[in-house]
């Protein structure tokens, strides 16, 4: 069978570390211990790489462990790339967050089957789901599901 090919937003990889939200964090975890067993091939942009970069010590030391500890790919830039997140940006989030259209575009270009994200607001969305789904479409891209952590391990244990 194929293994999925995800896109891990920076407020993933944040949630690692965050013991204010242990529930988001032990999901991370779970979903972190099967990107470990390469479960999913785990792709992050070079948006997250800088956006990681603006964590405070000792969270960014620790982050990098984590990340050391799992594979994962970063993926290019290329204006492919650049051009459907200006698309995402006049028409799906209004220039709200353009690191988030960023997000969506390296997953869409670069043939991921899903992005994770705990992002809420900006991400984790009907609006913007249904939102990207029509540029896609229009654009020649696939569908891009996106969905939590919660929403990617639950119920892949076995429960029996």
């Amino acid at each position: 069978m194929k293994k999925l090919k995800i896109y891990l937003d920076t407020s993933v990889i944040s949630h690692l570390d965050a013991p204010d939200v242990p529930d988001k964090e032990a999901d991370t975890k779970r979903l972190w211990e099967k990107i470990k067993a390469r479960e999913f091939e785990a792709f992050i942009s070079p948006v997250v790489v800088a956006e990681l970069e603006d964590c405070p010590e000792p969270k960014l030391s620790r982050l990098r462990e984590v990340l050391r500890s799992v594979h994962y790919s970063v993926l290019d830039t290329n204006d492919e790339v650049t051009a459907l997140a200006e698309q995402y940006s006049q028409e799906v989030l209004k220039k709200k967050s353009f690191a988030d259209c960023q997000h969506i575009a390296y997953a869409c270009v670069h043939g991921c089957d899903m992005i994770v994200s705990w992002n809420f607001k900006h991400l984790v969305n009907y609006k913007t789901i249904a939102g990207v789904k029509a540029v896609n479409a229009l654009a020649g891209y696939r569908e891009m599901p996106i969905y939590s952590p919660t929403n990617l391990v639950e119920g892949s244990e076995d429960d029996v």
